[in-house]
């Protein structure tokens, strides 16, 4: 009887990680596609064909919008996959489809920490005579990041094409399920990627938040009146860290974590590392529904493209208005 329960209690545990793919991934995986690609859409649609005049902070979000998009695209796969309990079969596809999530997942963050920065060198310059704020230094900033992101990310690439090799190139696996191959350290590598993408760029938001906040101090001590036109950017730059504090931080410890639990030193036991799996498998999609967020902040990051945005959008709507009403 107690061998009965051990292996039912094995067998349960064992299939944690199908039925979260199937019931949890599956759909909120379609969700974030549904909403973020409209939204990131319009907003890549509302620059180009609504925004003659393009601000260096313009550059970083439309930069961002794209990832988000290409990111995007890559969802609707991966859930019908989930859906039908089936792995990812082309290596090709599981190769391009990891590269573009994480660089999409450090990108975003690495953007944000630009547009802080540019919201704190507008309130201190407000004639935008400061070269980081030329639409040409923008330009440079944003080659760099995508370069510095991809290189960051290379490492797991090569991991990964070492595992699918070994597997003779038919399963797709997650990096935190990967082994480690030719000596690389996995949990080490993690580690410093999760410091390099994610932490210091956070102290980053943090930084900017905090020099913002004390620059409209000062002048507002200045003019002895409240600069409140100047305030909504260090709302903007402050809801942005405590986004990424909430969506990535779960993700990124239980990837730790999770590649600990398969070392050789954790002597952990089948059903905890599946537990740890599973709970790491919840963390995902909470980390990528960035892509689905950050169109809120795009229209508040500039007045006048909102405007612009909703002005072109009412005179669709009197054009189809008068269209019909000719009929």
């Amino acid at each position: 009887m107690r061998v009965a329960i051990n292996h039912f209690t094995m067998f349960n545990c064992t299939q944690i990680d199908d039925v979260l793919e199937m019931y949890y991934l599956c759909p909120f995986y379609a969700i974030e596609f549904c909403v973020g690609l409209t939204g990131n859409l319009l907003v890549i649609l509302g620059y180009i064909f609504c925004l003659p005049n393009w601000q260096s902070y313009n550059i970083y979000l439309f930069s961002m919008a794209i990832s988000d998009l290409i990111f995007l695209c890559t969802l609707p796969r991966l859930s019908y996959l989930y859906a039908n309990h089936q792995s990812e079969t082309s290596p090709q596809a599981c190769v391009i489809n990891r590269y573009i999530l994480h660089v999409n997942l450090y990108s975003s963050i690495l953007f944000m920490v630009w547009i802080s920065m540019d919201r704190f060198l507008l309130i201190k310059h407000p004639t935008r005579n400061h070269f980081l704020l030329k639409k040409q230094t923008a330009l440079i900033i944003t080659v760099l990041s995508w370069i510095v992101v991809s290189v960051e990310v290379t490492p797991m690439i090569v991991v990964m094409i070492q595992d699918l090799q070994s597997r003779n190139w038919a399963l797709c696996k997650d990096f935190a399920s990967l082994q480690s191959h030719q000596g690389v350290d996995n949990l080490g590598y993690s580690l410093g990627l999760t410091l390099t993408g994610y932490i210091l760029p956070l102290l980053g938001l943090c930084i900017f938040s905090h020099k913002i906040s004390h620059l409209l101090q000062v002048q507002e001590r200045a003019v002895q009146r409240s600069t409140t036109s100047f305030k909504r950017p260090l709302k903007v730059v402050t809801t942005v860290a405590v986004m990424f504090l909430v969506l990535y931080t779960p993700y990124h410890v239980m990837r730790n974590v999770r590649i600990g639990a398969q070392q050789p030193w954790s002597g952990m036991d089948l059903c905890t590392n599946m537990y740890i799996e599973g709970v790491y498998i919840l963390t995902r999609p909470l980390a990528f529904s960035h892509s689905v967020i950050n169109p809120i902040f795009y229209f508040f990051m500039g007045d006048k493209f909102r405007e612009l945005l909703l002005a072109k959008v009412r005179k669709l709507l009197r054009k189809t208005e008068q269209q019909r009403e000719s009929v």
